[in-house]
């Protein structure tokens, strides 16, 4: 198995948010890889003591620890219990129901002898390459999928949408959205190489429109992680001013990839 990670800050200034691992089990059967983007909150209160970069180290941790040591557990099961773990670290001293109590998107996937299991659950995104070269992308596009009049405001959001039915849903301390998310199996000899990436790098393609799914594929597994997160800022840096494809979004996001060769 060969891998290759990269997750690179957005702002030097700003904690990176994103959090990103791969496991192997001590059996030596199997892996996992696991991504999480933590969800910038805006500038008022979020009911939490704890920031976005701590949420995203427990929860990674969790999810991490289980996914690696519970195989008996399906991935839903995982993320449920991962997220359980995390509400209870810091339950006591923060209001947990507010909307913009710290979350994440995940992008989860676990392989055996004989399967290739994964789960996405908001915007980040997986994607399985098979042996005659057709790059599947799995995602979770109920947040791209909603009008853009109802994201217009923060407010309307976290009202209207945020882990609401209608909307959409992010690991944040309700166990129950594990349910939501998107998951499958497929044979493990239909599944050569992967790819975990956070929006922040999947932007080459979303946002900026440089290539399709396959061929943003093609660049990390060509050139590498860190190609595809050095082509994705210049494109923000030559955007910057003309915010053609960036509009409201920021400059530069918090962008992590992680590749494996099964």
């Amino acid at each position: 198995m060969r891998t290759d990670l990269v997750s690179d800050p957005g702002d030097a200034n700003r904690p990176n948010e994103d959090f990103a691992g791969v496991g192997l089990p001590a059996s030596g059967q199997g892996g996992c890889v696991i991504v999480l983007d933590g969800v910038t909150p805006p500038r008022d209160e979020t009911g939490c003591l704890h920031s976005v970069p701590w949420f995203t180290a427990r929860l990674g941790g969790a999810l991490t620890e289980l996914t690696v040591s519970g195989r008996d557990l399906t991935l839903p099961e995982i993320l449920s219990r991962a997220i359980a773990r995390t509400a209870e670290a810091h339950g006591d001293t923060c209001d947990l129901s507010h909307p913009r109590t710290p979350q994440a998107t995940v992008a989860l996937a676990r392989w055996s002898a004989g399967a290739v299991e994964y789960l996405v659950l908001s915007d980040s995104a997986l994607l399985l390459k098979a042996p005659d070269g057709t790059v599947t992308a799995v995602l979770d596009d109920r947040l791209a999928q909603l009008p853009r009049a109802a994201r217009a405001t923060d407010a309307l959001v976290d009202a209207h949408l945020r882990n609401k039915e209608g909307g959409f849903f992010t690991a944040a301390a309700d166990p129950a959205v594990a349910a939501r998310a998107v998951t499958g199996t497929v044979p493990r000899d239909e599944v050569r190489a992967l790819a975990a990436l956070t929006d922040g790098a999947t932007r080459w393609t979303e946002k900026f429109h440089e290539g399709d799914w396959p061929a943003l594929f093609d660049v990390v597994e060509k050139e590498g992680a860190r190609a595809l997160v050095d082509r994705v800022r210049e494109l923000e840096t030559a955007d910057s001013e003309k915010r053609a494809f960036l509009r409201r979004g920021k400059t530069h996001d918090d962008a992590t990839v992680v590749y494996v060769e099964l």
